[in-house]
C-alpha cells in the first residue's frame, strides 16, 4: 500500500460515511412519514402493494436461507483447508523444532569435544552461520563454474579470432585476385545491379505488403476489442442490475418488519434507475449495433476511413483520449515520414547505380591511362638500362685511372683527405636535408612545398658543385687525371640532373597511378558492398521465412498456454466472484444501496482510468517502436548518402587533382615564393583550425551533455511508462506534462544542433573563402572552390601521395642499393679473383669501399628522409581523425557510422599503402599485422562488451537478491499474520477445528495444483529453451557446421539449466511477492535481450567475412606454392649460371697457374741467402750476392709486372666481353643468391607468421565462441529470469489469494469474536439486571415480611396490652440499628463489587477500543484489499481480453498466414529448393575446400620435402662452393704465402742493404718527404698536381738513384774493404780542433763511440787531455769493430758553428741505422700503406741516410775545395740527384746544384736525430 493509496481509501471512507449518514436521515424521514400514514389509514391499493412487497419479502427469504446455505458449505471448505494448513504448518514446525533441537545437540558434543568452555551460543546463530557457510561454498563452486564456463568461452573465442584472421588472411588475397579479375567482375558487376534492382523493387513491395497487412490487423484488432469492450460493459451492467436489485430486496427484506412504506419508497427509486440503466442498456446495445455495422463496414472497405471512424467512436466512448489521438497522429506523420525517407532511399539507390556506371567508365579510362604509363615507364627503365651501361663503362674507366694511380701512395693519403672533406660536406647537405624535412613536416598539406624543398636540395647540391668547380678551376694546374675528374664530376651532376628528372616523372606517373589504384580499390570495395548486401538480402529472406515459422510455432504454443490459463483464470475468478458477491452482500446489508451505486461508478471510473493507461502504454510502446525503425532507416539513409558523399567527392577531387598537377608542374618555379606566403597563411588557418577545433570539442561536450540528458529523459519515460498505476488522473496530467516537457526538449536539441550544423557550415564557408583568397594568390591555379566536406578527402589523399613519394623513395633506394649492390660484387670479384697481388687490386677495394661508405650516407638520408615522411603521415592521419570528429558532430544519428566508415577507409589506405610500399612478401605480412591489430581491436571491444554484460548480468543477480529479501521479509510479514491467524484459531479452536481443517485441505490442494501447473510450465520453458538454443545453432550452422562436441556442451548446459530450473523452483516460492519490482526490470531485460540479438548478428556476419577470409587464404597459399615452383626454376637457372661461373674460374685459375712456377723459382733463389748484419767483415759477400739477387728480383718483377699487366689486359677483355654477352646474365647470377637467401628467410618467416597466425586465429576463434556461448548464456539466464518473474507472478497471486482468504477467515472470526463478544455483553447485562431485580424482591420480601411481624407484634401488643409497647419499641429500635449495620455492610460489599464491575466494565472498555481499533484496521486493509481485488479484477478482466484480442489477432494472423503460406508456398518451395540447392552448392565447395585443403596440406608436405631437398642441394652446392672457395682460397693463399715468402726475402734483403748502404736513399727521400709534407700544409690546394709530379720525378729519381747508389756502394765495397777512410778521420781530426772547447770532450766521446772505446778508457783519456793528444789519436786508431751503441744525445750548436753539430747527428743517425735492426720496408700491397696521420709520422720520424749527407758533404767539398766540409753553409741546397758521371770517393764529390741544404737547427742534447726532422717538418 503506498501513502496515496492510504489517503485515498481514508477519503473515500469518509465520502462513504457522510453518504451513509446521509442515507439514514433519509429512512428516519421516511419512517416518520409511514407512521403518520399509518394512522390516517391503508387504502386498497397499498394492501395489493404490501401483498406484492410480502411475496417478494418471501422470494428473498429463500434466496437468501439458499445463499446463507452455500456460504457455511462454503466456510466448513476452508475451514477444513485451514485446518490442514494449520496441520501441515505444526508438523513442519516440530520438524524444525526437531531439527534444531539435534542441531544443538552436535553443537554440544562438539563443544564437548573441543573442551571449550564457553557459554551456549544461539542455536539460531549456528544455524544462521553454518546456512551462511553452505551459501558461501554453494557461491564459490558457482564462481568456480562460472569462471571455468569464462575460461571456456575465452579459449573459443580465441579460436574463432584464429578462424577469422585465417578467413581475413583469404579474403587479403581474394582481393588480389580480384584485382586480376576486373574485366569480370565489371559485367558481373552490371549483371549484379539488375539483380539488386530487381530485389530492390520486391523488397520494397514486400514491405509495402507487410505495412498495408499490418495496417488492416490494427484496424480488425482494434474494432473487435472496442465490440468486446461494449460488450462486456453491457453484460456487467446487466449483472450489476441483478445484484442491485436482488440487494435492494435483501435491504427491503430486513426493514420490512419495522415498516413497507420506505421500502416501497426506495423500491420507487430503485426502479427509477433501474430505467436509467436500461436507457444506459439501449443506449449502448444502439452503440453495439453501430459499431458491429461499422464493423462490417470496414471489413468490407478497408479504407482509409476506417480510422476516422474509430476516432469518432473513442470519441462517444472515452472523451478523454486526445493523447492517443496525438499519438495516432504522431504515428501517421512518422509513417509519411518513412514513406519520403523511402523514395528518398530509392533516390539516392539510384543516383548511387548512376555513379557506380560513371565509375565503371573512369575505371576504363584509368585502365587506359595505366597502360600509357607502363609504356612511359619501360621506356625509362631503358633509359635507366643506358645509364647504368654508362655508369659500367664509367667504372671501367675508373679502374683504369685507379691502376694508374696505385703507383703513389700519397697521392691515395691526399684522395683520402679529399674524400674525409666530401663526407663532411655530404653530412652537412643531410643536415640541410633534414632542416628542409623538417620544413617539409610543417608544410603537409600540400606536395608543392615538398618540391620547394627539393628545390632547396638541388640549390645545395649547385652550391656544392660550384664549390667543387672551384676546386676544380683550382686544381686546373692539375695533370690529366685531374681532368678525367672534372669530366666524372660533370658526368655524375648529368646523371644526377637526369635522375632527378626520371625521379620527378616517376613521382608523377606513380601519383596517377596510386589515384587510379585507389579508385580500383573503391570499384572493388563498392562490389563487394553489392555482394554482401545481396548475400545480406538472401540471408534476410531464409531469416523471415525461418521467424515466420518459429513465429508460427510460438504461436501455437502460446494459444495452447493461453487456453490453459484462461481456463485456470476463468476457475480463478468463479471463485473470486462468489467470494466478492459473499463480501459485496455483507457490504450491501452494512451500507445502503446508494453507496452501492457510487461505488460501481467509481469502479467503472477506476476501469476507465486503467483501460486508458494501458492503452497509453501500449501507444508509447508503438511510438518506441516506430522511433527504433525510423532511426534504423535514418542510419540505412546516412549510410547511402555518406557513400554517395565519399564517391562524389572522391572524383571530384580527382578530377580537381589531376588538372592541378598538371598546372603546378608547368608552374613549380614561378610560385616558390608565392608558396612561403601561402605556408604563412597556412600557419594562419591553421591556427585558426585549432581554435575551431577547440570549439568544436566544446560543442561535442555540450551534445555530449545533452545526449546524456535525452538519455535520462527517455530512462524516465521507459520507467515511468511501467510505474503507471491506474490510481487517479494526476499521474496521466503529469505523463502529459512530461511528454510535452520531453518533446520541447528535444526541439530544442533539434534546433540546437542545426545551430550547431550552421556553425560548422560557416566555419566551413570560411576556410572555403580563405582557401579561395590563397587560390587568388596562386595566380588562379585553384579556380574550383572546395567545400567543407571535402577537407576530410584532400586529408587523405595528401596522406596517399605522401605514400607514394615514399614507396617512390623506397624504390629509389632499393635501386640504388641494387646498383651499389651490382658494382661491389663486380669490384669485389675482381678483386677477390684476379687482383689480390697487386696495388690495383688494393685500390678498386679502396675505390669500392668508398662508394660503398657514400651510398651508406645516401641510404641513411633516405631513410631518414622516410622516417620523416612517416611522422607526416601519423600527422596527416591526426588530422584526419580531427576532421572526422568534426563531421561526427553534424548529427546523433550519422556519428557511428561515418566513424565506422573512416576507420574502413583509413584500414584499406594503410592497406593499400602497406602494398605499395614494400615487396609481395611484405605486402602480406603486413597486411596480416594490420588485421591482427584490428582483430586484437575487434577482440577488446568483444571483451568489453562481455565484459558490460557481465557487469549486468551481476546487476541482475545483485537486484534479484534484494528481490530474494524482499521476499524474505514478506514472508516474515506472512509468518507473523500466520502466528496472528494461529493465535485467533487457537481462541476459537474449540468451536470451529473442523472448518480449519477442510480450509487448510483446500488450500494445500490448490497449492499441490499450482505446483504441478508450475512443473507443467518449467518443462515447458525448458522445451522452449532447447527449441530456440537449436533454433540459434541452426542459424550459426548456416555459416558453419554444428560440431558434436558443441552439442554435447549444449547438453551439459541444458542438465546446469535443469539444475537451475530446480534450485529457482526452490527459491521461487520466496520470490512470489516481489513481482511488480521485476516487472519494470522485464522492460530493460528486453531491451539487453534486443542489444544482445543485434550483437549476436553482428557476430554471425563477421564469422562469415571471417570464412571468406579464410578461402582467400587458401587460394593465396596456392599462389606462394606457384611461386615457390617459379622459385625453384630460377634456382636451377641460378646453378646453370654459377657452373658457367665455375668454368670461367678454372679457366682464369689455368692462368694464374702459369705465371706462379717463376715465382718459385724467385722463391728458390732467394731463400739460400742470409744476411747477417752483426759483422761488417762479412759485408762485401753478402753485399754482392744481395746486388745480384737485387738485380734478379727487379728482372722477375719487372716480368710479373708485365705479365700482371697482360693478365690485366687479358681479364678486362674478357670481363667486357663478358659483361656485353651475358649481361642479363650476371644480373641474375648476382640477384639470384640474395633472392634465393631472402626467399629462404621470407618463407620461413611467412611459415612462422602463419603458424603464428594460425594459433592467433585459433585462440581467437576460441575466444568468439566462448564470447559467443557467454551471450547464449546470458540470453538463456534472461529467459530463466523472465520465466522465473511470470512464476513469481503467478506464486504472487497465489499468495495474495491465500492472504486474501486468510483474512476473510481473520474477519469471520473477528466477527464471531464480536458477536459473541457481544452475547456475552447481553448475557452479562442481563445477568446484572436479573441480579438487581433479584436483590430487589429480596429486599420487597425482607419488608414484607418485616411489616408482617410488626403487625403481628402490634396486634399481640394490642392484645396483652400497652405495657409492653415500650419494650417493643426499643426491641424494635435496636433491631432496626442492627439492620441498618448490615444495611451498611451490604452496601460496602455492593460498593466493592460495584467497584469491581467498574474494573471489569473498563477492562471490556479498554479491550472494546482494542477492537474497534482492530476493527479499523481491519476494516482499512479490507477496503485496501477490495480495492486491490477490483484492480486485480480489472487487470484480469483486462488479461482476458487482452487474451481474447490475442486470441482473435492470431487466429486472424493465422488465417493471412495461411494465406500466405498458401500463396508463397511456391515460393518457398522454390526458395527451398534453391536453398537446398545453395545448401548442396556449398557442400560441395565445403567438400571441395576440404579437398583442396587436404590437397594443399599434402603440397605442403611435398613443398616441405622439396624445400628440404632444395636446402640439402643448395646445402651441397653450398659445401662444394665452400670447398671450391677454400681450394680457391688455398691456392691464392699458396699463391700468397709464395708471394709473401719473396717479398718477405727481397724485404729482408733490402732492409739489410737499406740499413748497411741504401740509408742515403732513405734519408733523402724522408728529407724529401718532409720538405713535400711542409709544402702540402702550406700549400693545401695545389697539393695534388705536386704531389703527382714529384711522385713522377721522385719515381724516375729513385731509379736513377738507386743505379748511382749501386755503382757508390760498388766503389765503396771495393775501395772501403778492411780499410779506415783517411779523409773522414781527417775531417773528424779537423772538426775535433773546430768545435769550441767546452764541446770538444763530447766530440771526443762521440769519436771514442764511433771507434768502440770503452766509457771507461775515454774517461781516462779524457782526464789524461793534458798529456797530448798522441794517446788519444792512437787509441782511436787502434779501435775495435764497428760500433753498436751511439748516444742519443747529439751536439747543441753554438751560434759560431752550428754545422758540427748538424753533421755529427747526421753521421750518428747513419751510424744507428747501421748498427740497429732494420725496419721492414713499406709493402707493395696497398692494405698496408697507412694514411698520412700514420705513414707521415713514421716517415718523418726517419732521418735522411747517411749516402745523402756524403753526397751532399762531397759536393759541397768538390764544390769548394777552400773551404772546409764540415763549413758547409746552411742555404746550400742538397741535391736530390747526384750527376751520373761524377767518380771518385763519395765524400769527396762536390755538392751539385740541384742538391738542396738543410738548414741546421739549434737542437736540445737530449734530442734526437728525429727530433729535428720533426722541427724540420714544423718549421
Amino acid at each position: 500500500m503506498d501513502f496515496g493509496d492510504l489517503i485515498w481509501s481514508q477519503q473515500e471512507i469518509n465520502r462513504l460515511s457522510n453518504q451513509v449518514s446521509r442515507l439514514e436521515s433519509e429512512v428516519d424521514h421516511w419512517k416518520q412519514i409511514a407512521q403518520s400514514s399509518k394512522v390516517q389509514g391503508t387504502s386498497v391499493a397499498e394492501q395489493s402493494e404490501i401483498c406484492k412487497l410480502q411475496n417478494t419479502i418471501k422470494e428473498l427469504k429463500q434466496n437468501l436461507s439458499q445463499e446463507i446455505d452455500d456460504h457455511q458449505h462454503e466456510l466448513s471448505v476452508l475451514q477444513d483447508a485451514h485446518r490442514q494448513k494449520l496441520i501441515e504448518i505444526t508438523r513442519r514446525h516440530r520438524e524444525e523444532l526437531s531439527e534444531y533441537e539435534e542441531r544443538i545437540e552436535e553443537l554440544e558434543n562438539q563443544l564437548q569435544q573441543d573442551g571449550v568452555s564457553t557459554d551456549a551460543v544461539d542455536d539460531s546463530k549456528i544455524s544462521e552461520q553454518k546456512k551462511g557457510a553452505q551459501n558461501l561454498e554453494g557461491g564459490k563452486a558457482e564462481d568456480l563454474q562460472i569462471i571455468k564456463d569464462l575460461e571456456d568461452e575465452i579459449r573459443r573465442l580465441n579460436q574463432k579470432l584464429s578462424s577469422a584472421k585465417e578467413e581475413n588472411k583469404i579474403l587479403l588475397k581474394d582481393q588480389e585476385l580480384l584485382k586480376v579479375e576486373k574485366i569480370q567482375i565489371t559485367q558481373e558487376y552490371e549483371s549484379l545491379k539488375s539483380d539488386f534492382s530487381v530485389l530492390q523493387s520486391s523488397v520494397t513491395e514486400q514491405d509495402a505488403l507487410l505495412k498495408e497487412q499490418e495496417k488492416k490487423f490494427q484496424s480488425k484488432t482494434m474494432l473487435p476489442e472496442d465490440v468486446i469492450r461494449l460488450q462486456q460493459a453491457l453484460l456487467e451492467a446487466e449483472k450489476e442490475i441483478a445484484r442491485l436489485s436482488s440487494l435492494n430486496q435483501a435491504d427491503s427484506f430486513t426493514h420490512t418488519g419495522k415498516d413497507i412504506q420506505a421500502f416501497t419508497q426506495d423500491l420507487q427509486v430503485l426502479k427509477e434507475e433501474n430505467v436509467k440503466l436500461k436507457k444506459e442498456k439501449e443506449g449502448l446495445e444502439k452503440e453495439l449495433l453501430h459499431a458491429q455495422h461499422e464493423n462490417k463496414n470496414i471489413l468490407s472497405t478497408y479504407s482509409e476511413d476506417q480510422n476516422s471512424e474509430l476516432n469518432q467512436l473513442r470519441q462517444d466512448l472515452e472523451r478523454k483520449e486526445h493523447e492517443l489521438n496525438e499519438s495516432i497522429a504522431e504515428r501517421e506523420t512518422l509513417v509519411a515520414e518513412l514513406e519520403e525517407l523511402d523514395k528518398q532511399n530509392q533516390e539516392a539507390t539510384q543516383h548511387v547505380i548512376t555513379l557506380k556506371e560513371q565509375l565503371s567508365k573512369q575505371h576504363t579510362q584509368g585502365d587506359s591511362i595505366t597502360k600509357q604509363l607502363q609504356i612511359d615507364i619501360d621506356l625509362e627503365r631503358k633509359k635507366v638500362a643506358k645509364l647504368e651501361m654508362e655508369k659500367m663503362e664509367a667504372i671501367k674507366e675508373l679502374d683504369s685511372q685507379k691502376e694508374k694511380l696505385s703507383q703513389c701512395s700519397y697521392a691515395l693519403n691526399d684522395l683520402h683527405i679529399s674524400k674525409q672533406q666530401l663526407q663532411n660536406t655530404i653530412k652537412d647537405l643531410q643536415e640541410q636535408l633534414k632542416k628542409s624535412q623538417d620544413c617539409n613536416l610543417q608544410n603537409k598539406k600540400e606536395i608543392k612545398e615538398l618540391q620547394q624543398r627539393l628545390k632547396e636540395k638541388e640549390e645545395d647540391l649547385s652550391v656544392s658543385l660550384s664549390k667543387l668547380t672551384e676546386k676544380s678551376n683550382q686544381e686546373a694546374n692539375y695533370s690529366c687525371q685531374d681532368l678525367i675528374l672534372k669530366e666524372r664530376e660533370v658526368e655524375i651532376a648529368k646523371l644526377q640532373n637526369n635522375i632527378l628528372e626520371n625521379k620527378q616523372r616517376n613521382e608523377d606517373l606513380e601519383k596517377s597511378l596510386s589515384d587510379l589504384k585507389i579508385e580500383n580499390g573503391k570499384l572493388v570495395t563498392a562490389f563487394e558492398e553489392i555482394k554482401q548486401e545481396l548475400n545480406d538480402a538472401i540471408s534476410e529472406k531464409n531469416k523471415v521465412y525461418l521467424e515466420k515459422d518459429t513465429v508460427v510455432e510460438a504461436l501455437k504454443m502460446e494459444k495452447k498456454h493461453l487456453e490453459t490459463e484462461l481456463n485456470q483464470t476463468e476457475k480463478r475468478l468463479f471463485e473470486q466472484a462468489q467470494k466478492y458477491e459473499q463480501t459485496i452482500q455483507e457490504l450491501s446489508n452494512a451500507r445502503s444501496m446508494d453507496t452501492s451505486a457510487l461505488q460501481l461508478e467509481h469502479e467503472r471510473l477506476v476501469k476507465q482510468n486503467q483501460e486508458k493507461d494501458f492503452k497509453i502504454a501500449e501507444f508509447k510502446r508503438n511510438m518506441e517502436q516506430m522511433e527504433i525503425d525510423h532511426q534504423e532507416t535514418k542510419e540505412l539513409l546516412t549510410t547511402s548518402l555518406g557513400g554517395q558523399k565519399q564517391l562524389t567527392e572522391l572524383i571530384k577531387e580527382k578530377e580537381e587533382f589531376i588538372e592541378k598537377f598538371k598546372n603546378q608542374a608547368l608552374q613549380v618555379k614561378q610560385e616558390l615564393e608565392e608558396y612561403k606566403k601561402a605556408s604563412k597563411k597556412q600557419d594562419v588557418l591553421k591556427q585558426n583550425l585549432e581554435e575551431k577545433d577547440k570549439s568544436l570539442a566544446i560543442m561535442k561536450e555540450e551534445n555530449n551533455h545533452l545526449k546524456e540528458e535525452i538519455e535520462s529523459l527517455k530512462d524516465q519515460q521507459s520507467r515511468s511508462a511501467p510505474m503507471v498505476e491506474p490510481k487517479t488522473l494526476d499521474i496521466i496530467i503529469e505523463l502529459e506534462s512530461e511528454v510535452t516537457q520531453l518533446k520541447v526538449i528535444k526541439n530544442n536539441l533539434e534546433e540546437e544542433i542545426e545551430v550547431l550544423k550552421k556553425t560548422i557550415e560557416d566555419q566551413n564557408q570560411k576556410t572555403v573563402q580563405l582557401q579561395q583568397s590563397l587560390q587568388e594568390q596562386r595566380k588562379q591555379i585553384d579556380e574550383s572552390k572546395v567545400q567543407c566536406e571535402q577537407m576530410n578527402v584532400t586529408h587523405e589523399r595528401l596522406s596517399l601521395e605522401k605514400d607514394e613519394e615514399i614507396k617512390n623513395l623506397q624504390k629509389t633506394i632499393e635501386q640504388i642499393k641494387t646498383q651499389l649492390h651490382k658494382e661491389r660484387q663486380v669490384i669485389q670479384t675482381d678483386s677477390s679473383d684476379l687482383f689480390q697481388v697487386t696495388k690495383v687490386q688494393t685500390l678498386n677495394g679502396e675505390n669500392g669501399n668508398e662508394k660503398h661508405d657514400l651510398s651508406k650516407a645516401e641510404i641513411e638520408r633516405l631513410v631518414k628522409g622516410i622516417k620523416e615522411r612517416e611522422m607526416e603521415i601519423k600527422l596527416l592521419n591526426e588530422k584526419n581523425v580531427s576532421l572526422s570528429q568534426q563531421i561526427d558532430q553534424l548529427s546523433k544519428d550519422e556519428v557511428g557510422k561515418l566513424t565506422r566508415i573512416i576507420q574502413e577507409k583509413d584500414l584499406e589506405i594503410q592497406a593499400l599503402n602497406a602494398r605499395v610500399s614494400s615487396a609481395s612478401y611484405r605486402q602480406d605480412v603486413l597486411c596480416l599485422q594490420q588485421q591482427l591489430q584490428a582483430y586484437v581491436m575487434e577482440r577488446e571491444q568483444v571483451l568489453a562488451v562481455l565484459s558490460e554484460k557481465t557487469r549486468e548480468n551481476s546487476q541482475l543477480k545483485t537486484e534479484y537478491h534484494k528481490i530474494m529479501d524482499m521476499v524474505a521479509a514478506k514472508e516474515a510479514a506472512l509468518v507473523r499474520l500466520q502466528e496472528e491467524n494461529q493465535k485467533l484459531s487457537n481462541r476459537f479452536e474449540n468451536s470451529s477445528q473442523d472448518m480449519f481443517r477442510e480450509t487448510i485441505q483446500n488450500l494445500s490442494r490448490i497449492i499441490r495444483e499450482k505446483d504441478i501447473e508450475i512443473d507443467a510450465l518449467s518443462q515447458k520453458c525448458q522445451t522452449l529453451l532447447t527449441v530456440l538454443q537449436t533454433s540459434s545453432t541452426g542459424t550459426d550452422s548456416g555459416s558453419g557446421g554444428v560440431n558434436s562436441n558443441q552439442f554435447e556442451e549444449l547438453l551439459q548446459e541444458r542438465d546446469k539449466l535443469k539444475q537451475q530450473v530446480k534450485k529457482m523452483e526452490e527459491w521461487k516460492q520466496q520470490v512470489i511477492t516481489t513481482v511488480q519490482n521485476m516487472q519494470h526490470e522485464s522492460a530493460h531485460l528486453q531491451e539487453e535481450l534486443h542489444k544482445l540479438q543485434a550483437q549476436i548478428s553482428v557476430e554471425s556476419d563477421s564469422n562469415s567475412k571471417l570464412q571468406v577470409d579464410y578461402n582467400g587464404l587458401i587460394q593465396s597459399y596456392e599462389q606462394n606454392e606457384k611461386k615457390l615452383k617459379s622459385f625453384s626454376q630460377e634456382l636451377a637457372q641460378v646453378q646453370h649460371t654459377i657452373g658457367q661461373l665455375h668454368n670461367t674460374k678454372d679457366l682464369l685459375l689455368g692462368k694464374l697457374d702459369l705465371v706462379t712456377p717463376s715465382v718459385a723459382m724467385a722463391s728458390i733463389i732467394s731463400q739460400p741467402p742470409v744476411i747477417q748484419s752483426s759483422a761488417p767483415e762479412v759485408l762485401s759477400d753478402e753485399t754482392k750476392l744481395l746486388q745480384k739477387e737485387l738485380e734478379q728480383l727487379k728482372k722477375k718483377l719487372q716480368e710479373k709486372d708485365s705479365t700482371i699487366r697482360t693478365l690485366q689486359e687479358n681479364n678486362q677483355r674478357l670481363s667486357d666481353s663478358v659483361a656485353t654477352a651475358s649481361e642479363v646474365e650476371r644480373k641474375g647470377q648476382e640477384g639470384t643468391d640474395s633472392e634465393i637467401k631472402q626467399i629462404k628467410e621470407k618463407h620461413d618467416v611467412l611459415q612462422k607468421s602463419l603458424r603464428e597466425k594460425d594459433i592467433l586465429i585459433k585462440s581467437k576463434s576460441d575466444q568468439l565462441l566462448s564470447v559467443s556461448e557467454n551471450l547464449s548464456n546470458k540470453e538463456n539466464e534472461n529467459e530463466l529470469l523472465k520465466q522465473a518473474v511470470t512464476n513469481l507472478k503467478e506464486r504472487n497471486l497465489i499468495l495474495e489469494m491465500d492472504i486474501r482468504k486468510l483474512k476473510e477467515e481473520n474477519e469471520k472470526i473477528v466477527a464471531s469474536c464480536r458477536e459473541k463478544e457481544t452475547e456475552f455483553r447481553a448475557l452479562q447485562e442481563t445477568n446484572m439486571q436479573f441480579s438487581m431485580m433479584l436483590k430487589e424482591k429480596e429486599f420487597e420480601s425482607h419488608s414484607m415480611k418485616e411489616k408482617a411481624l410488626t403487625f403481628e407484634k402490634l396486634l399481640k401488643e394490642k392484645e396483652q396490652g400497652k405495657t409492653g409497647e415500650l419494650n417493643q419499641l426499643l426491641n424494635e429500635v435496636k433491631s432496626m440499628q442492627e439492620k441498618a449495620v448490615t444495611f451498611q455492610q451490604e452496601r460496602d460489599q455492593v460498593m466493592v463489587a460495584l467497584k469491581q464491575k467498574q474494573m471489569e466494565s473498563s477492562a471490556l472498555q479498554s479491550e472494546i477500543q482494542h477492537l474497534r481499533e482492530k476493527e479499523q484496521r481491519l476494516n482499512q486493509e479490507l477496503e485496501r484489499l477490495r480495492n486491490h481485488l477490483l484492480e486485480m479484477e480489472d487487470s484480469y478482466t483486462r488479461e482476458a481480453l487482452a487474451a481474447e484480442d490475442r486470441e482473435a489477432k492470431l487466429r486472424k494472423k493465422v488465417s493471412v498466414l495461411e494465406e500466405k503460406l498458401v500463396s508463397s508456398s511456391t515460393a518457398v518451395e522454390n526458395a527451398s529448393h534453391q536453398a537446398s540447392l545453395q545448401v548442396e552448392s556449398l557442400q560441395e565447395q565445403l567438400n571441395l575446400v576440404s579437398k583442396q585443403r587436404d590437397e594443399t596440406v599434402l603440397q605442403l608436405t611435398i613443398s616441405q620435402d622439396q624445400v628440404k631437398q632444395y636446402a640439402l642441394s643448395l646445402a651441397n652446392l653450398q659445401m662444394v662452393l665452400e670447398q671450391f672457395q677454400q681450394e680457391e682460397k688455398a691456392m691464392y693463399s699458396a699463391e700468397l704465402e709464395k708471394h709473401q715468402k719473396q717479398t718477405a726475402e727481397w724485404k729482408k734483403k733490402a732492409e739489410n742493404l737499406e740499413e748497411k748502404v741504401v740509408s742515403l736513399q732513405e734519408s733523402l727521400g724522408e728529407a724529401n718527404a718532409a720538405l713535400d709534407a711542409a709544402s702540402r700544409l702550406t700549400e693545401q690546394l695545389d697539393v695534388k698536381e705536386e704531389q703527382i709530379e714529384e711522385l713522377k720525378k721522385e719515381g724516375e729519381i729513385r731509379k736513377e738513384m738507386l743505379e748511382d747508389v749501386q755503382n757508390k756502394l760498388m766503389n765503396l765495397i771495393n775501395s772501403t774493404e778492411g780499410k779506415v777512410d783517411k779523409l773522414l778521420m781527417r775531417n773528424l781530426f779537423v772538426g775535433h780542433f773546430h768545435t769550441p772547447k767546452n764541446k770538444r770532450p763530447e766530440v771526443l766521446r762521440l769519436m771514442g763511440s764511433i771507434l768502440g772505446i770503452k766509457k771507461e778508457e775515454l774517461d781516462q783519456l779524457l782526464s789524461e787531455e793534458q798529456r797530448g793528444v798522441t794517446r788519444w789519436v792512437t787509441g782511436w786508431l787502434g779501435g775495435g769493430t764497428g760500433s753498436k751503441s751511439v748516444p742519443n744525445t747529439p751536439l747543441r750548436p753554438t751560434h759560431q758553428n752550428i754545422f758540427n753539430s748538424s753533421f755529427s747527428e747526421l753521421f750518428v743517425k747513419f751510424l744507428e741505422t747501421e748498427s740497429c735492426p732494420s725496419l721492414p720496408p713499406p709493402k707493395l700491397s696497398v692494405h698496408d700503406m697507412k694514411p698520412l696521420g700514420a705513414a707521415g709520422t713514421g716517415k718523418a720520424g726517419s732521418v735522411p741516410s747517411s749516402s745523402q749527407i756524403q753526397d751532399s758533404a762531397v759536393s759541397g767539398i768538390s764544390r769548394r775545395p777552400d773551404a772546409n766540409p764540415f763549413l758547409a753553409p746552411r742555404s746550400a741546397a742538397v741535391p736530390l740527384i747526384t750527376p751520373a758521371t761524377s767518380s771518385g770517393h763519395l765524400l769527396m764529390k762536390p755538392i751539385s746544384d740541384a742538391l738542396p741544404t738543410f738548414t741546421p737547427l739549434p737542437v736540445s742534447p737530449d734530442a734526437s736525430a728525429g727530433a729535428v726532422l720533426k722541427d724540420l717538418l714544423k718549421q
